[in-house]
């Protein structure tokens, strides 16, 4: 197993990384919209902050010798079903391989955000 950090991505706020990979397979810890270059959350709706979620796990998962479109499953948390279709509108974007894709709404989510995602793909 070999642990994933990168400084492109928002570092961990707890005792995990950011991503590890096992064998082929990378998998990513959940990404919020913080920027990584201020270490602050995205203001804004739930598409500004859906966009830097995404663009975090394009960070990681490049780190880790992957990227968006080797994803084989994606966990999407949204805070509000009814933002489901802009979430999606974003996303879809992001994945043209169309991976398969669990989307769960919840309570809460750290620091209150609207969106969070992580991401399972293959690495080279």
């Amino acid at each position: 197993m070999k642990t994933i950090n990168t400084e492109t991505a928002p570092a961990a706020v707890g005792p995990y990384s950011q991503a590890v990979i096992s064998g082929n397979m990378v998998f990513t810890a959940g990404q919020i919209p913080i920027d990584p270059q201020t270490n602050e959350l995205v203001d804004g709706d739930v598409a500004a902050q859906t966009e830097q979620v995404l663009q975090n796990l394009s960070a990681v998962l490049e780190a880790a010798g992957s990227s968006l479109e080797k994803a084989v499953k994606v966990t999407v948390f949204i805070k509000d079903m009814n933002d489901f279709s802009t979430m999606n509108a974003i996303y879809e974007k992001y994945f043209t391989n169309k991976p398969a894709r669990s989307t769960v709404e919840v309570a809460r989510l750290p620091k209150d955000v609207l969106v969070e995602m992580d991401v399972v793909a293959e690495v080279d």
